[in-house]
């Protein structure tokens, strides 16, 4: 089949045929390319003096095409001039006649993540893929933006305030800052009236119906009055000429408008001073290209970012007048010589490129104070960059720097801000002691520094050197003010002098053992932040500082503080999370001065210790707004009532028992925790003057639920609160049984600060999980798919918009059905699933971020994405894979985590949380926090709550999952039954009047067992020997073999070839009684259903492995027994008769005892019909059957009150020489007596193996 687009278009609505089915089929090469019309074609003919016209949207077209297909052949069979491609949306850019788009389609898909070349061909037909990648066969163009970018049309236009001017026809045109006024005839060659607008007026004339009156600024300026035809047209000129008579500064905003060259009116605008051209396809040789912007006489700031040009436009070195210059993001590998001519540029912007130097002539730009070179690929601070005598800021973040030359800076005399975060730094280096005097602020944070000395820089001011590696930090601080160090490894800080000027000091997340002497020196320290350290006191030093405001503590291992003597200014006290047993009793108190030593205290945390107490001088602190003090012993309320102020009080999962209510609670109060104590009522009373606070947070009653449609093997509980946020971003998943079977299904959703994505998510997802298990095996194939696909269904809401997404699967192994539970979690984001093995955590997911994730980081800033300061990719989202978020491709992608193993009987718990459950709370915690927690929805509140108490203020969920995958969970009917060794089934010795085996909770299920005795004809058979494969192929017909019985999940019906003997629903037959009883039974027992001359059992027999077996007597341990050649060879021994003509005779094993099943109900929901039957028994105790046959309708026994005539002994042809074998051996051996002895004296022997008869 040909290649030709114009072979092989189709309308919108057509299918496939055959014929093209079959020629996509023989190649995953070909394919198809969607071809859309113009949305809105507008065009202006100022010759022919024609006004706006647009043309409605041409019907999509199917092009059939391959790889190699370029888009000039596409273009010449469907008659267009060029192919536009659109991304996520966004802008549209004319293709180039070389390039290939369905190779395009490919590359894209496959970048996305997927792999396979077939289902990569198959997503590249999906229409949904529009929304992410499209094609047009014309330019689309919105009528919004060719308002902002043009205005024109002819319309009545007088010129002048007063009477005496007339009206006359006039082409006008607004574009950039003016308003243009001609002739109609001589519109291009005649005279042009040029009205500048910026600073001026415009203005609706009441004496005229759809009248506006543009005026410029100044007294002398001229009026011209337009009037339109319409009030929608008018309104529309009214609204963009606002825009630009507002302004102070001559700026036109051109940005994100698909724009190739600048319409040629924006030049009569002569007074335009910036221009923003920022996320374009600017050309350089049109008539309104590149090279014509030095047209703009007046222009001092150019911003043409994100415009992809690959080599630098050399005309713009000639507009003398720029003094800013942005350029980042077009993929530069170099700078001209000719860059040195803008002598009058004071900041140049060159982040996102791919520059490994810069020229020398880039010196002779002595007024330059700003330079940006971050994500480049610079390996050293350039040379060029010391001839710049006024440069004050250095940007290179984002670089390849390995080493860090101090002495480059010593010889930059006015460089004051160095920003190199991002970077590979592992070492300074200093060419000379000479000490810089100029750097003020440094910025080294995510590099790999083990030791930082920055004591030559006498001058700074700031430092920032988080998630480095640092064991040691020198400074000086003659000037120092803020020093931000977090998330090192810190065990000394050195600075020198004393710093004076110190306001701000973070050391969190390090290995200090004390606070350095020089800090408790610092005159003007205001904040301190040393949590998640080692230190085990804290100085008194600290505490009567009159400067500090802030000391953040938590997370030591403090045992005590020391007495206040003075009055402080202290504002938050935190505290949590030490070992601290008791608080001074004077902390609180009146001080020398009598003033309250905590007079200024407003938030105090004291979570996370061993208090039993809090003193009674709290009440002193008027200012305390918020108490959090949870997870301690305290049994007392704190006397925080009386407090005008207070706000917030959590004082969750202590030991109180009872609160002192005031006549009258405070007003302010807002938020009053009291969940997790357990000795705790409260009288109606209490409640009633609890009433008006805005959130009371007290424990519910638990409520007994019926569990009865619940999965045996999991439960689930979710909670999600809002925080302090007016709406709730995070949504879940559960689905306890999934797509109709014992599976399962739990996912989390967090959109951040959209709500639209979570709730898409929700709803759809699971869904595309159930189609994607259909077409593939493999768990990380169709994890992964479900990932992508539901990406792709987000469609337009996911251009802009991102979720994080956690999602769980329980399953069996689709390759191995007789394999335990898999649990599959595939991840995108900062949603995260832990599981609870053994007691102890085990991540089951990975942190997409850009501080958490190094490699994705790495290919961040390969791909030239701009991290900003905040750790955010384009300043958007610290996520570096999403779902949705579609306009930041390539930089953000939907490809999951996957993880995947089997659930074994130490797995308890499956916890699942977004991004603020794990912000506040370690595994283990979470983990230890809820593992004896039975109900999960109690255990997930209380995630939530301890989250919100440690200071989560943002939207938070959390779901718990208890898992039971052990034996105790298994759903087989009459579990334990005797299972086959190596040899074939082991003898069970069975008492007929043995004590039952107590009965098992509804969690494992109800009993069946019964007994029976030998009849006469009996049919040997080893299990799993050949000759017994052998024997039953050949000596057995088919109709006769039974058919795969019915297990649960964790003993599925294995798969395996060879003969498998699995009784699942078996019909007994018994002539001992008219009424289907035994004839020592008067009454009908429970049970058994008696209809007619029939009765009806309810059983499903199942092979499975026996768990908590009863014991066998020692009389029967003892007892020998005489067995026949089958016997020993552990042969299993068959009866089968036929019943009627319709139902062939079924084999059911001689019965032994039966152990209990701890099963109650169908798994499957779905009845197994009566397929079973057994020959008539001398004594069969139906009673015992029915009294513990299971209450769920899984298959039936039925007992005829009289022999049937048809009912015989069948036996085939082949085997009626070993039949009469086989009963005359029995007969000799037990020598005629009853079978009940000989049943009696069979030895009980241990089952090894858990294999299905």
């Amino acid at each position: 089949m040909k290649r030709s687009g114009s072979r092989h278009c189709l309308h919108r609505r057509s299918r496939f045929s055959s014929r093209e089915r079959d020629w996509l089929k023989e190649d995953v090469k070909r394919g198809c390319v969607y071809l859309y019309g113009a949305e809105t074609a507008t065009a202006t003919t100022i010759a022919s003096v024609a006004s706006t016209v647009t043309s409605s949207s041409s019907d999509l077209r199917l092009v059939l095409c391959t790889v190699e297909t370029p888009a000039s052949e596409i273009c010449a069979g469907e008659g267009k001039e060029s192919l536009y491609l659109q991304l996520h949306g966004d802008l549209v850019r004319r293709l180039d006649p070389a390039e290939r788009p369905l190779q395009m389609v490919y590359e894209y898909l496959g970048s996305l993540g997927f792999e396979d070349p077939v289902r990569i061909q198959e997503e590249a037909t999906n229409p949904d893929l529009s929304c992410m990648i499209r094609f047009y066969g014309e330019k689309p163009c919105q009528m919004d933006h060719l308002d902002r970018i043009l205005l024109s049309g002819i319309y009545n236009v007088r010129k002048g305030k007063t009477q005496l001017h007339k009206w006359a026809e006039r082409l006008v045109i607004l574009c950039g800052t003016c308003l243009i006024v001609s002739s109609v005839k001589d519109c291009q060659t005649g005279k042009m009236h040029i009205l500048p607008l910026v600073g001026g007026k415009v203005e609706e004339l009441k004496r005229r119906q759809h009248t506006l009156a543009f005026s410029s600024a100044g007294a002398q300026a001229p009026t011209y009055h337009v009037s339109f035809e319409s009030l929608a047209e008018c309104q529309r000129w009214h609204r963009q000429a606002s825009k630009v008579v507002s302004q102070r500064i001559s700026t036109v905003d051109l940005s994100c408008y698909s724009l190739e060259e600048v319409p040629e009116h924006l030049f009569y605008s002569q007074d335009i001073t910036y221009l923003n051209l920022r996320h374009n396809f600017m050309q350089l040789e049109r008539p309104g290209g590149l090279d014509c912007l030095y047209r703009f006489s007046q222009l001092k700031g150019l911003n043409l970012s994100h415009n992809k040009l690959g080599l630098f436009p050399i005309l713009l070195c000639e507009i003398s007048t720029l003094t800013e210059l942005n350029l980042s993001c077009n993929g530069f590998h170099e700078l001209p010589v000719q860059i040195g001519n803008l002598l009058n540029l004071q900041t140049l912007c060159l982040d996102g490129n791919s520059l490994t130097g810069l020229p020398e002539e880039l010196g002779n730009l002595q007024q330059l104070s700003t330079l940006g070179l971050s994500f480049n690929n610079f390996s050293q601070i350039p040379e060029a960059c010391v001839k710049l005598t006024m440069l004050e800021k250095l940007s290179m973040a984002g670089n390849q720097l390995e080493v860090l030359n101090l002495g480059i800076l010593n010889r930059m005399k006015h460089i004051k801000h160095v920003d190199l975060r991002l970077n590979s730094l592992k070492r300074t280096v200093i060419d000379n002691v000479e000490g810089n005097k100029h750097v003020t602020h440094m910025d080294l944070r995510d590099n790999q520094l083990t030791d930082l000395d920055l004591s030559s820089l006498g001058s700074l001011q700031q430092l920032h050197c988080e998630r480095n590696q640092l064991r040691d930090l020198t400074l000086s601080g003659f000037t120092l003010r803020v020093l931000c160090a977090n998330a090192n490894r810190l065990t000394t800080v050195n600075v020198y002098p004393v710093p004076s000027l110190l306001t701000s000091l973070e050391l969190s997340r390090n290995q200090l053992e004390y606070v350095p002497d020089w800090v408790c020196e610092s005159k003007k320290l205001e904040v301190l932040d040393m949590s998640y350290n080692l230190l085990t006191e804290v100085p008194i030093r600290i505490l009567s500082s009159l400067s500090l405001r802030k000391l953040m503590v938590g997370y030591n291992h403090i045992q005590s503080l020391p007495d206040l003597l003075e009055h402080i200014p202290l504002e938050v006290l935190d505290l949590q999370h030490n070992l601290l047993t008791r608080l001074p009793e004077t902390l609180f108190s009146k001080a020398l001065n009598k003033l309250n030593k905590l007079e200024q205290l407003e938030e105090l945390n004291l979570s996370g210790n061993k208090l039993k107490t809090i003193p009674t001088t709290i009440a002193n602190c008027k200012h305390l707004h918020t108490l959090v003090a949870h997870s301690n012993i305290i049994s007392i309320f704190p006397e925080i009532l009386h407090l005008p102020q207070i706000q917030f009080v959590d004082l969750s999962c202590n030991d109180l028992t009872e609160i002192l209510i005031p006549e009258a609670l405070p007003p302010t109060l807002q938020d009053l925790d009291l969940t997790g104590n357990t000795n705790l009522v409260l009288e109606h009373k209490t409640l009633d003057v609890f009433s008006h606070i805005t959130t009371l947070k007290i424990d519910q009653k638990t409520l007994t639920a019926d569990s009865a449609g619940a999965s045996t093997f999991w439960s689930h509980g979710l909670a999600e609160m809002a925080g302090q946020r007016n709406k709730l971003c995070v949504s879940a998943l559960a689905v306890d049984n999934f797509a109709e079977g014992v599976e399962a299904v739990y996912g989390m959703f967090d959109g951040d600060r959209n709500e639209e994505l979570p709730r898409l998510l929700q709803c759809t997802m699971a869904d595309v999980l159930s189609e994607e298990v259909q077409q593939s095996a493999v768990d990380t194939v169709f994890m992964a798919n479900t990932f992508l696909v539901s990406h792709r269904k987000l469609g337009m809401a996911g251009q802009k918009l991102g979720s994080s997404a956690l999602l769980c699967y329980i399953h069996h192994d689709t390759a191995d059905p007789t394999s335990s539970f898999t649990l599959t979690v595939g991840n995108v984001g900062t949603c995260q699933a832990v599981l609870c093995r053994n007691g102890q955590p085990l991540p089951l997911s990975k942190i997409f971020s850009l501080e958490h994730c190094p490699e994705e980081q790495q290919r961040v800033k390969e791909q030239k994405a701009i991290i900003t300061e905040d750790n955010k990719v384009n300043g958007v989202t610290c996520c570096t894979r999403m779902l949705g978020c579609t306009y930041l491709y390539p930089w953000i992608l939907p490809k999951p985590h996957i993880c995947s193993l089997p659930l074994t009987v130490q797995d308890e718990l499956l916890i699942l949380g977004n991004k603020a459950l794990w912000e506040r709370l370690s595994y283990l915690e979470a983990v230890s926090t809820v593992r004896h927690v039975h109900d999960p929805l109690a255990a997930a509140k209380k995630l939530c709550t301890l989250a919100q108490s440690y200071g989560c203020q943002d939207n938070v969920g959390a779901m718990v999952v208890c898992l039971n995958v052990g034996e105790d969970g298994c759903t087989c009917e009459v579990n334990g039954l005797s299972l086959p060794g190596p040899g074939g089934f082991a003898p069970t010795a069975v008492l007929k009047d043995a004590p039952k085996p107590t009965t098992p909770s509804s969690s494992s299920g109800i009993a069946s067992e019964f007994s029976s005795e030998m009849s006469t004809s009996e049919v040997s058979s080893e299990v799993g020997s050949t000759a017994s494969d052998e024997h039953a192929a050949s000596g057995l017909d088919a109709s006769l073999l039974p058919r795969p019985e019915r297990r649960c999940s964790l003993h599925p019906v294995p798969t395996s070839g060879a003969f498998q003997r699995q009784p699942s629903c078996a019909t007994f037959s018994s002539n001992q009684s008219d009424n289907g009883l035994d004839s020592d039974d008067d009454q009908p027992v429970e049970g058994v259903i008696i209809n007619g001359s029939r009765v009806e059992v309810e059983v499903d027999i199942h092979c499975c492995k026996g768990k908590g077996l009863e014991a066998s007597p020692p009389a029967l341990e003892e007892t020998s027994l005489t067995q026949g050649p089958e016997e020993d060879s552990g042969g299993l021994i068959f009866r089968f008769r036929r019943q009627n003509s319709v139902n062939c005779g079924t084999l059911l094993p001689l019965s032994r005892e039966l152990q209990k099943s701890p099963s109650t109900s169908c798994l499957y929901g779905k009845k197994l019909s009566n397929g079973s039957i057994v020959p008539l028994e001398d004594s069969l105790n139906l009673i015992e059957v029915a009294t513990e046959a299971p209450k769920k309708k899984t298959g039936y026994f039925c007992a005829p009150t009289q022999l049937e005539p048809e009912d015989q002994l069948i036996i085939p042809h082949d085997l009626e020489e070993e039949v009469k074998e086989q009963l005359k051996q029995p007969q000799d051996t037990r020598g005629g007596t009853n079978s009940e002895p000989w049943e009696e004296d069979r030895v009980d022997h241990p089952e090894e193996f858990d294999t299905a008869l």
